[in-house]
Parts: C-alpha cells; structure tokens; sequence
C-alpha cells in the first residue's frame, strides 16, 4: 500500500505518502536511495514493481558515459567521493536485483576513487566495495581489499569509530568477501550489552542512530552463533521494528515518525533477519547482494 502510493509514473518513488516529504536519511541523502529499496523490497517478497520497466529505465538513465550514478535531488554532492560511491552502489544494486547491466562499465568508479579518495569516505563505507564489485560481477580486487581493510579500525570491544553502523559495515564487509571478521566475538558481547530495555539500539540522538537496530542485528545474526542471549536481542529487536510501523503500512525511523522509504528496508530487514517475514521462495538470485544484506 505504501508502495502503491508512492510510486511515480517515470519509475523512481516517493521518499514517503507526502509528496513534499522529503526524507530524513538515505532518501534525504540521495533521490536514488528511495529507488533502490523499493526494488530490494519488491525482491524480497517477490513482488511485480508497479511500474518496473520505467523503474529500470529511470536507473539507466541515471547514469554518465564515464560509470558514474548520479542523484539529481538529494543533500550529497553528486560529484564528490561520498556521492560517487554511494549512488554508483546503489544504482548497481538495484540494477542487478532486476536482472539488467548498466550501460556503461561502473568499475572505473571505483577505481579512481581507490586511488586516494577511499581514505576520506565516512566509515560506514567500507562494505560498499565490495557489494558494487559483486553486483559488477567479479570480488573486490586484492590490492583494492588490502586498501579498504585498514580503514577497518577496531577498539578492544570489537567497535569500529565507536559505533554500531561502522561495525556493521566491517561485519557486512568481511560477510561479502567470504571471511570471519576479527574481533566477532567481542562485537557481539558490546551490542548484546548496548541493547535497550525497549529493544533498539537508539544511543545517541536519532541521525545518528537511524540504522542502529538493523545494524545490530546483522552482526548478531552473522557474528552471534545463534546463541540464545543472541536470539532473545533479535526477538526484542523485532518488537520495537514493529513499533514503529504506521497506518499508512510504511514504517517510520522511530515510533511516531513519518513513514518513510528509506525506514521501510532498514525496519522491514530486521523483520526478515527475525524470521518474523518470510522471503519469498526460491530466493531470488544472488539474494546476500540485495542492498545491506538481509537476506
């Protein structure tokens, strides 16, 4: 319903049910985020996209001859590292989940930004990398890993830059090129002990904390063992990803916010992650590349 509601008649979709909306996350950072979690939805569960062909043609065209992704509406530049990285990955993710290829190669992209640029980026932008060189079709190439790895600085609990979406996105890396991360076990002892009473993981003021709950799930779900303190956090996890569902079937990023695209994956990945949605069956293809790895 809420996709329903906010999808345009060229493809691309609405960051929430006001057309003045304007996002307060992914959606607010870049046009191209509310596009690709639509699609990564619409995958999951096996749903036709309401207008899908205009969908794959609208992310065609968001594309320049030298492999750039671009956003047109948005808060980052489209220009700069941080917007090159993130739209280029996007659009390759939502592109390989409809079983289409860009039009022009995007590994040039990548490989300039790896010339120096990489060391400037955010931290959560590690697992990045290799997600586009996976939706691309070919690993992370070594000399690229070796660079991206020692931006993956960990503290004796495990955290990267003292927070949980950076270290998910070192679990998350580390999950894409087939390897056990370091410092799993002391990663999981931090989250489980960082949960709070109502289940989420809002330590900090909400911008910061937007993802938290998916993020720690992820890591408990990859890096926990199934244990039962691990299955027990994810059960709460998934109460308070309920909470904060709305009328309109969107969810918000917390209780009482508006719905919102970019809400709507993060809180319906932890569902997934929880067992409390099912995904549909056969899994898609390649289904551990759709967006941050709920599947």
């Amino acid at each position: 319903e809420f996709y329903r509601k906010t999808a345009r008649p060229d493809g691309s979709f609405q960051p929430g049910i006001d057309p003045e909306y304007r996002g307060i996350s992914d959606a607010a950072y870049s046009d191209l985020a509310a596009v690709t979690y639509a699609v990564t939805i619409h995958k999951t569960f096996g749903w036709k996209l309401p207008h899908e062909e205009k969908t794959i043609e609208f992310l065609l065209s968001r594309q320049k001859p030298n492999g750039d992704f671009f956003n047109v509406a948005g808060t980052v530049k489209p220009d700069s590292p941080e917007g090159r990285t993130y739209n280029t990955t996007q659009g390759l993710v939502a592109l390989h989940a409809l079983g289409r290829k860009p039009r022009h190669n995007p590994l040039p992209v990548f490989e300039d930004i790896l010339k120096g640029d990489y060391r400037q980026l955010p931290a959560y932008s590690t697992s990045f990398f290799p997600l586009a060189y996976l939706c691309a079709g070919q690993p992370i190439p070594e000399k690229a890993d070796r660079g991206i790895r020692a931006l993956i600085v960990q503290d004796d609990t495990g955290y990267s830059n003292s927070h949980v979406a950076a270290t998910f996105h070192a679990s998350h890396y580390y999950r894409l090129i087939g390897e056990e991360p370091p410092k799993g076990r002391e990663m999981v002892a931090r989250i489980l002990r960082d949960q709070k009473p109502n289940g989420s993981w809002f330590l900090n003021m909400p911008a910061r904390d937007r993802h938290a709950t998916f993020d720690a799930v992820f890591t408990l779900r990859h890096e926990g063992k199934d244990t039962p303190e691990c299955r027990a956090a994810i059960a709460k996890a998934a109460a308070w990803a309920l909470s904060c569902r709305n009328d309109d079937g969107g969810f918000g990023h917390y209780p009482g916010s508006a719905s919102d695209a970019d809400a709507n994956y993060f809180h319906v990945g932890t569902l997934v992650m929880a067992g409390v949605l099912k995904p549909v069956d056969p899994l898609p293809a390649d289904a551990h590349l759709l967006s941050w790895g709920h599947m």
